[in-house]
């Protein structure tokens, strides 16, 4: 069952018909029995009235009187209710509900009548009607069949079937109570695994998981608390080595300027215009990666400033373009940008979000030799979708699910290969792409190249950003604006 609500409704079910049957069955058992037991009473009452009213002909010579000798009997008075009896020549003497005082009952009435013999002749029947006395119960006081001055026989019945009632209901209670301690220890069992899980994980150590037994709500948030306990642990483990990457990548350069510092200090080393700028570019290395923490931190903090506008994607891209297009000839690497005219605009942070192309390009610059680097845009339903492909080495499958953590390198020896590299550079765009509502993932083949996706949200439909549709076409194509740059480029080595 996956629903805990439909499991208790069950087993609440469960639990009363259980006792109701029980209860159902206990007393019907009983009622038979004391049922049986009050007829077979009845009926020795029965033969008593019989013997009782031979005596009074005897003692009388006729059924005068009978009636008055009847109902003065305390003996009598219950066992003759509803009883009717008739003479030797089937006159009714006593008449009841279906035969009438002084009426001549049918022959075939007596097939069912109890002859009153005296002296060895039949001087009268009498006819029994059971219905009539166990409809009228009660009354008297008088023995009627027990022992003198007990119960009668009815009060005796109903005193059993109370009894039985009471004895099923406490069979059936106790029932219930252990169906429901089963029960009740069934949920709490892995409610009090997560409690004294908890209480570990409060202690700092987070490798701990609790049994899933179940696919109700309990079972999910065993399940969830299991996936909590292996994030957090990763987690840790991600702080931990953060915090020793960091220290090697603070030591270096430290250790840099420390040396080149002591031997200007101590005269060992003439000070340079060589040396001065790797001291420089050490300084600057190290503001960089101070800058990229603090960046992360305030991300984290959910007060990273953006400075949003309307922004044509086409026009982001080729703005990333230009700026590494010489490095890229350069490289013999060839970097295209490919997007429609009529893209919808994203409201971002033009500055930011050039951060974080900017970063992908030099990664994929960093790990394609030779071969091609395109930039490309497409709309996605209501996103648009901004790519870095590129031709290169590729990530390995098992780098994959790390890039984006901060100072993770696929060289595992964690060497830093330019005076750019901070390690932060991707954790850093994934965080600016998810301030802006947006998310960043990667694909890639290795030894085929990767491909980085940035999908963020349309800019509203109210947002303007200054730019119609013929404008838009109108613009400058990147192979316009590189043969601009170009031009300028080679008028200024002229004049120079």
């Amino acid at each position: 069952m996956r629903s805990l609500t439909l499991k208790l409704t069950l087993a609440f079910l469960l639990v009363g018909l259980v006792g109701a049957i029980l209860v159902a069955v206990l007393v019907q058992q009983q009622t038979q029995t004391e049922f049986d037991r009050f007829r077979q009473g009845l009926g020795q009452d029965q033969g008593l009235a019989v013997s009782a009213l031979g005596d009074y002909y005897r003692t009388k010579g006729s059924w005068a009187g009978v009636d008055g000798y009847l109902a003065n009997s305390s003996l009598l008075s219950f066992s003759t209710r509803g009883m009717a009896l008739l003479d030797a020549n089937r006159v009714a003497v006593i008449g009841n509900r279906p035969l009438p005082t002084g009426q001549t009952a049918p022959p075939n009435a007596l097939d069912n009548a109890t002859p009153v013999v005296v002296n060895g002749q039949t001087v009268g029947y009498v006819l029994f009607d059971p219905r009539a006395a166990e409809g009228r119960g009660g009354g008297g006081g008088g023995p009627g069949g027990g022992p003198p001055g007990g119960p009668s026989p009815d009060v005796q019945f109903l005193q059993r079937v109370s009894w039985a009632s009471a004895l099923s209901a406490l069979i059936a209670g106790l029932m219930a109570l252990a169906l429901g301690v089963l029960l009740a220890r069934s949920l709490t069992r892995p409610i009090r695994e997560l409690t004294t899980a908890t209480k570990v994980m409060a202690s700092g150590r987070f490798d701990q998981r609790v049994s899933v037994r179940s696919r109700d709500e309990i079972g999910e948030l065993a399940a969830s608390f299991n996936q909590m306990s292996a994030d957090l642990e990763r987690a840790s483990q991600t702080r931990k080595q953060m915090t020793a990457d960091l220290a090697h990548d603070l030591r270096t350069p430290l250790s840099i300027l420390r040396g080149y510092t002591e031997g200007l200090r101590d005269g060992r080393v003439a000070g340079s215009p060589e040396l001065y700028a790797v001291m420089h570019g050490e300084v600057e290395h190290l503001q960089r990666l101070v800058e990229d923490l603090r960046l992360l931190s305030l991300a984290d903090a959910g007060e990273l400033r953006l400075n949003r506008r309307p922004v044509d994607p086409r026009a982001l891209l080729e703005r990333t373009g230009l700026a590494y297009l010489v490095q890229a000839e350069q490289q013999g690497v060839a970097l295209t940008v490919n997007a429609p005219d009529d893209l919808p605009s994203i409201y971002v942070d033009t500055d930011r979000m050039t951060q974080v192309l900017n970063n992908l390009v030099s990664n994929a610059l960093r790990h394609t030799p030779h071969g091609t680097i395109a930039l490309s845009a497409a709309t996605e339903g209501n996103t648009v979708q901004l790519r870095v492909s590129d031709s290169g080495s590729g990530i390995d499958p098992e780098d994959l699910p790390f890039v984006f953590d901060r100072l993770y390198r696929v060289d595992k020896a964690r060497q830093r290969t330019d005076d750019t590299s901070s390690g932060l550079g991707l954790a850093i765009a994934k965080a600016i792409v998810e301030a802006h509502g947006g998310t960043i993932a990667v694909e890639s083949i290795l030894g085929q190249g990767a491909t980085f996706t940035i999908t963020l949200p349309k800019a509203g439909d109210g947002v303007k950003d200054g730019t119609d549709g013929s404008a838009a076409h109108k613009r400058p194509t990147l192979s316009a604006r590189v043969s601009e740059f170009r031009a300028s480029a080679a008028h200024l080595r002229g004049v120079h």
